[in-house]
């Protein structure tokens, strides 16, 4: 199965790299879509028949199978059958990156670990996505929300006595990241080395990670970080720097954070008084002595409506954000600009737009080539691209070693 450029990723960066990924959620999958939105061949292996697990989680998850499995194939495969791992090893030999976030133990259990497969293939770079890195909890089993708060993440984003976890999954993304760069900085040394490496990436220290610069505040000041929340936390750097509520109850965040955001805040009101004044002359100073101008700045705010403050900050120049939700996105202007935005097609015929890979790179186009597959989408083409005949194929079916959807 040699690793061929084709058509769909032909100038990409990451075109001919084949990638294995034996992932669910969401830390294996963000990684798994960034290497396929770059170009690489990803090919997920789900257990037949039923598949990622994911594709069926309610409630809050719901829609974490489609967020994070586009652009990849699906090859459905009872890895507990010594003939459905002997196809994976089979596609291990030309394979470039493993992908794996299950728990502790279980590929080792299933013969698919990089001890078995870095025998088959010696140049494989085996990738595990885990809770923690090696010490002395790395058998634990870890969640994006175990760890927000065993690193003081949870502690941060709370009010004081109230930790509470960030409103996306940031550490599984984060920690998706993380391992694309240490899969991306392999790649590169077996260029000098012809030999692949085990690589691992983990949800806690990506949280601790996080956690420096609040660590390195403490050490500097010898005072534990104030939860964000709490009063005048995040205020204890910059003069203004909160969401504000407008005349028709809507709310904007205002960063007055330089001496220039805050001369062309009063400029606009016409406050030379706000200007002059020896107390407001720093941000240091504004900061010591925010009580005497805060409410003015509050006063200025709800005066205008939430466009017309968006406009008005905007033509200042100063650092400014609507509060919006989720669902705004879908509309917003900047990430529809130059029809950037993919296409996702949901359960139910619904398809929404969602942000693309947030990066630009040349001329390159990081859109979307496939959609999300169903369970074995592309088992039989995969299986041939290895050698298989359709009769063989067939029977592997049959005996329920892979599986593949049903036309419809």
């Amino acid at each position: 199965m040699k690793n061929e450029v084709n058509a769909e990723t032909d100038g990409l960066p990451l075109q001919g790299v084949r990638v294995l990924e034996f992932c669910h959620t969401i830390m294996g999958p963000s990684a798994g879509v960034l290497l396929a939105d770059m170009g690489a061949d990803v090919i997920k292996i789900e257990a037949a028949p039923d598949g990622d697990s994911t594709r069926r989680m309610r409630g809050f998850a719901t829609g974490f199978f489609y967020a994070f499995n586009r652009n990849k194939r699906s090859l459905a495969v009872d890895l507990k059958s010594d003939e459905g791992r002997g196809l994976v090893h089979k596609l291990a030999e030309n394979a470039d990156v493993v992908l794996e976030n299950f728990g502790p133990g279980t590929m080792d259990r299933l013969k698919c670990g990089y001890a078995d497969l870095s025998k088959v293939n010696p140049r494989i770079i085996f990738c595990a996505l885990k809770g923690f890195l090696s010490g002395p909890y790395e058998h634990r089993p870890a969640l994006d929300e175990v760890v927000q708060f065993m690193a003081g993440l949870a502690y941060m984003t709370g009010p004081p006595g109230q930790p509470l976890r960030a409103g996306a999954s940031v550490i599984d993304i984060m920690g998706g990241m993380f391992a694309v760069i240490g899969v991306q900085a392999a790649l590169r040394e077996r260029e000098f080395t012809g030999r692949g490496q085990f690589v691992k990436s983990a949800l806690f220290e990506s949280t601790a990670f996080l956690m420096t610069q609040h660590m390195a505040g403490e050490a500097i000041t010898g005072e534990p970080a104030p939860p964000m929340a709490s009063k005048g936390a995040r205020a204890g750097a910059w003069a203004i720097y909160e969401a504000l509520d407008t005349s028709d109850g809507q709310s904007i965040f205002i960063g007055l954070t330089s001496d220039k955001h805050w001369r062309a805040f009063w400029q606009h009101f016409d406050r030379p008084d706000m200007i002059d004044n020896p107390r407001f002359a720093t941000n240091a100073d504004r900061v010591e002595n925010r009580p005497e101008f805060r409410e003015v700045v509050i006063e200025k705010v709800k005066s205008l409506t939430l466009q017309e403050m968006t406009e008005l900050a905007e033509s200042m120049n100063i650092p400014f954000a609507p509060v919006a939700k989720p669902g705004d996105l879908f509309d917003d202007p900047q990430l529809n600009a130059e029809g950037r935005m993919l296409d996702i097609e949901f359960p139910g015929g619904v398809t929404k737009p969602v942000p693309p890979l947030p990066i630009e790179m040349g001329d390159h186009v990081f859109g979307l080539r496939r959609q999300a597959p169903k369970v074995g989408e592309h088992t039989h083409e995969i299986l041939s691209e290895l050698g298989l005949d359709a009769a063989k194929i067939d029977e592997l079916k049959q005996r329920d070693i892979v599986t593949w959807p049903e036309q419809d």
